[in-house]
């Protein structure tokens, strides 16, 4: 019991640093193809505050699944609005393999550290190394996550691109069902042995290529 609240009590600057990032990315990337409407809205930081949503918070922190305040983009302002709404969608998911990789660098990192004692050095290093590894899973289950093709999700947004524009919008009516859909799957525990493959897989990848570094074989 002491090590799930100490695990829950990690999650939560992990889950924090998570979205702020993956929000950011959204807004950074619109912002960069000629929409100004996140950075004028004060939304490209990393300040987590301007992008918490409570229920998607305790849904991550809970489930390592969940969603932030959605940055607002205006597609009008893209030279090619499905594309460039495309590429917006995925930075979000990317940023969040990229924290995956820095996350299992970090516990690989700490892992080369051996102690004698159980110090207070040990318990820091060690925290650390929890830390890491709780920042790993949670950043590949949001990619994941957040790759599903059906709203209100960012792959949704990708899927878009191959859609016919008005079956997008039809399915986008249903987008707070499927969210409840979502949300009770999660719940029943239906999408643990999906997620938990895939993001094993993922994981187990990024673990390889860094055995590739003499120093962590």
């Amino acid at each position: 019991m002491k090590e799930y609240l100490f695990n829950i009590l990690l999650s939560v600057p992990a889950a924090l640093i998570s979205i702020s990032v993956h929000e950011s990315a959204h807004g950074y990337v619109s912002y960069k193809l000629g929409d100004p409407t996140a950075r004028n809205l004060g939304r490209i930081t990393l300040n987590p505050v301007k992008h918490f949503d409570l229920l998607g918070f305790i849904c991550m922190v809970l489930f390592r699944v969940g969603w932030a305040k959605p940055v607002p983009v205006n597609s009008r302002y893209y030279k090619n609005p499905r594309r460039d709404m495309a590429i917006t969608a995925a930075a979000g998911p990317l940023s969040n393999l990229l924290m995956a990789f820095i996350g299992v660098l970090g516990y690989e990192i700490m892992g080369l550290f051996s102690f004698r004692e159980a110090n207070a050095v040990f318990y820091f290093c060690y925290t650390l190394y929890l830390f890491f590894v709780i920042f790993a899973q949670l950043n590949v289950f949001l990619a994941i996550f957040n790759l599903l093709p059906v709203p209100p999700f960012d792959g949704s947004r990708i899927f878009y691109i191959f859609l016919p524009e008005k079956w997008y919008f039809g399915i986008m009516k249903y987008e707070r069902y499927i969210m409840i859909a979502v949300i009770l799957l999660l719940y029943l525990d239906v999408l643990d042995l999906p997620l938990n493959f895939l993001s094993g897989a993922i994981i187990s990848g990024m673990e390889w290529l860094l055995e590739l570094i003499p120093i962590f074989k």
